[in-house]
């Protein structure tokens, strides 16, 4: 890493007029924070989390190991913060994609495309895809991960579920949410460790969109999903 790098990795703490000791203190304890998140996610992305050392850290943010473990218990818990930022980023990427579209099918191809851009950036592919399951365990990378993103996935189900005249409870959408997360995430998983991801996201572009298509004809066509999906009301 270089030195111009470290120095753009690395805030300055801004001086708050008016302020007290103690949140000037608690300014610069953020800023630390922050710089220790930014070089591990950098050295984490450009090496992988078992050559990126805790001493390579600290020193490209200028701290002391002191500094890390008052913010982190250890490498494991700061690779967590960097992969929570990468989420929420790539969350905020696919939630801005969606601003604005009316048109359901618009909106969930537009969803569709922001998500793919996602999974192919550097810190993406490496951080949550490679490293992610296995640095944080099955379960709490699927926590991380439907925290993040699952928000966009139902809001995108949502749009699409009320395009047609189907009337579903809570429980039923959340399930074809669900079902739509986990082909999300598959493919983003093949994308993202394609030798060639952009073929890879032409792919699943237009396999989901021909899914799409058909939901659309479905919508269009007034066609009833079966009496098993209407409610979850026993059978008699």
């Amino acid at each position: 890493m270089t030195k111009s790098t470290v120095s753009r990795l690395v805030p300055k703490v801004p001086g708050v007029p008016g302020v007290p000791g103690a949140s000037r203190r608690a300014q610069y304890s953020a800023s630390t924070k922050r710089a220790l998140i930014d070089v591990a996610e950098e050295l984490f992305t450009e090496l992988g989390y078992a050559n990126a050392s805790l001493d390579a850290i600290v020193a490209g943010a200028r701290v002391t190991k002191g500094a890390l473990y008052h913010h982190f218990s250890g490498k494991q818990a700061l690779f967590e913060a960097v992969f929570e930022r990468v989420e929420a980023d790539a969350a905020r990427a696919i939630q801005k994609s969606l601003k604005g579209k009316r048109d359901p099918w618009e909106k969930a191809l537009a969803g569709l495309r922001a998500f793919l851009d996602v999974v192919q950036e550097p810190r993406y592919r490496r951080i949550v895809i490679q490293e992610g399951p296995s640095v944080l365990g099955y379960e709490r990378y699927r926590e991380q991960e439907e925290r993040s993103t699952f928000a966009n996935v139902v809001e995108i189900v949502r749009s699409v579920i009320s395009a047609g005249t189907w009337e579903l409870d809570e429980a039923m959408l959340q399930t074809f949410a669900r079902i739509f997360f986990g082909a999300m995430s598959s493919a983003g998983e093949s994308v993202a460790s394609s030798e060639d991801p952009i073929e890879a996201a032409r792919r699943v572009e237009t396999a989901i969109g021909f899914i799409l298509s058909g939901f659309q004809v479905l919508a269009d066509s007034g066609v009833e999903l079966p009496n098993s999906f209407e409610s979850d009301q026993p059978s008699r």
